[in-house]
């Protein structure tokens, strides 16, 4: 996607996801700051001012669906694109629908996959369809994901699933 420079804030506790988040998306232009957890996060968002926020669930201090919720009480970052990246449950990815996460995609990922979620994310948010308003779920509210950005939600389940046999 050309022209989909931006600035993104990478938050995981696991410094080597952190770390292979940030060259992936560095290789394709784009700015890249790290948290090691939601507090941090915090800390730091309006500093920042990030394009988009990648959040993973399970961090200590403050978890990434926690910290979701923040950012979307926080006018200032209402509308700000929000992707979790993690090898999280249903219950978690439905959790995070109803706070108004924009896109998930499970771990382990495919760096090619990061780099289309979060350069679409930005797209949308550049081009004023960040696919979450705050009256219903994002892209339509359907389940079905639409756009594109909800493929990754079956497929945590399915490697949930997998990855318990």
């Amino acid at each position: 996607m050309p022209g989909a420079s931006g600035r993104v804030l990478v938050v995981d506790d696991n410094k080597v996801i952190r770390q292979l988040i940030r060259v992936n998306l560095e290789l394709e232009g784009l700015e890249v700051v790290t948290a090691a957890d939601g507090a941090e996060c915090l800390d730091v968002i309006h500093q920042v001012r990030p394009d988009v926020v990648t959040l993973d669930v399970v961090m200590p201090r403050l978890d990434g669906l926690r910290t979701a919720a923040r950012l979307r009480s926080d006018p200032r970052t209402r509308e700000l694109p929000l992707a979790i990246v993690s090898a999280c449950t249903q219950y978690e990815v439905e959790s995070g629908l109803d706070v108004g996460v924009d896109a998930f995609l499970a771990k382990p990922f495919e760096p090619a996959e990061l780099v289309r979620l979060v350069q679409e994310l930005i797209e949308r948010k550049r081009s004023g369809r960040s696919g979450w308003d705050g009256s219903s779920e994002p892209d339509g509210g359907d389940g079905a994901g639409g756009g594109g950005l909800g493929s990754a939600v079956g497929a945590v389940g399915e490697a949930e699933r997998a990855n318990s046999q």
